[in-house]
């Protein structure tokens, strides 16, 4: 929730908790206590400091996404929750499915192929990722991506394309950063979908 959103709800409920006591209780029975609960606060959605720590670095790109690549997007959600990992792994790791494959959980493309890079990671078997039928898993390879992560030390405070790149070992380091933003909205979208 951003901080003006968040200073407007709480200015609100502090103007009806100040109503109340200058009118009194309106219930008068003294036996039981009255609790007000704020108005429906989505405190658990991620906020952007969460999402991205750092701001969002350079020029950004877009896409609008098709059904599938929102469902790969929610997938890569579940499985970095999955994992124990927090909402900045799941930006990081969209940032990067956006970079590989727009989301698009790819097969063998042939002479288009680079390499035997396959699944929303692009993600080679000869390199070690697994098998053609896990990197084509949304949560294992997802997965696979988020334990690269894990073993990247100080990555929840490198700029997502260095974080990005330390585990994909990309030939284009610098593509990751133009899609922090739409990994932050996505995350900040599904996460407690």
């Amino acid at each position: 929730m951003n901080t003006t959103l968040r200073k407007s709800i709480l200015g609100i409920a502090g103007l009806a908790i100040a109503g109340g006591l200058a009118a009194g209780p309106l219930n008068h029975d003294t036996t039981t206590p009255t609790t007000s609960t704020p108005a429906a606060v989505q405190a658990d959605k991620p906020n952007t400091g969460t999402l991205t720590p750092n701001g969002v670095q350079g020029a950004q790109s877009h896409i609008d996404l098709n059904g599938e690549q929102t469902d790969n997007a929610k997938a890569i959600i579940a499985a970095t929750k999955k994992t124990g990992m927090d909402e900045r792994a799941a930006v990081v790791a969209i940032a990067t499915s956006l970079q590989e494959s727009k989301l698009e959980n790819l097969g063998h493309l042939g002479d288009r192929n680079d390499h035997d890079s396959q699944g929303l990671f692009q993600q080679r078997p000869s390199s070690g990722w697994g098998t053609v039928e896990q990197i084509t898993d949304p949560e294992y390879s997802t997965t696979a991506f988020l334990n690269g992560l894990k073993q990247v030390d100080g990555w929840k405070d490198m700029p997502l394309t260095a974080a990005a790149q330390t585990v994909q070992v990309s030939a284009y380091p610098d593509h990751y950063a133009q899609w922090e933003q739409q990994a932050a909205d996505l995350v900040a979208q599904h996460w407690t979908s």
